[in-house]
């Protein structure tokens, strides 16, 4: 049974170290100057996240958590095992007579046989 995980904010805030840093690209001012990034790492997992896409350091923090629960339950969740199953025996049949037609029609490709007359 895999360790179970909360994912409510609260627990992630005390599970969480949160960093925050600079976010490249294209913003101006205010993105090169102020620490708008954040990067979250849940310190059980050592799952990292990180946020840079809006201007304020708070906009990010909540993407930030919101990415690290998502995280955190896809690797909670349990994969259901595949069921096999057997082809009917009606769809058996479909496919056999579907080969023996085609086996026949390239029967009938070949060259006949010389006449030896």
């Amino acid at each position: 049974m895999p360790t179970i995980y909360p994912t409510d904010r609260a627990s992630l805030e005390r599970d969480c170290d949160i960093e925050f840093l600079r976010a490249t690209g294209p913003g101006g001012q205010n993105r090169n100057k102020v620490e708008t990034a954040v990067r979250l790492t849940h310190r059980p997992t050592g799952i990292t996240v990180t946020a840079t896409e809006r201007r304020s350091q708070s906009a990010n923090r909540e993407a930030a958590f919101a990415r690290m629960a998502a995280r955190l339950e896809e690797l909670q969740r349990e994969d259901v095992p595949r069921v096999p199953t057997k082809p009917t025996t009606a769809s058996r049949e479909r496919r056999l007579d579907e080969k023996r037609r085609a086996s026949a029609t390239k029967r009938q490709r070949t060259s006949p046989p010389p006449d030896d007359t």
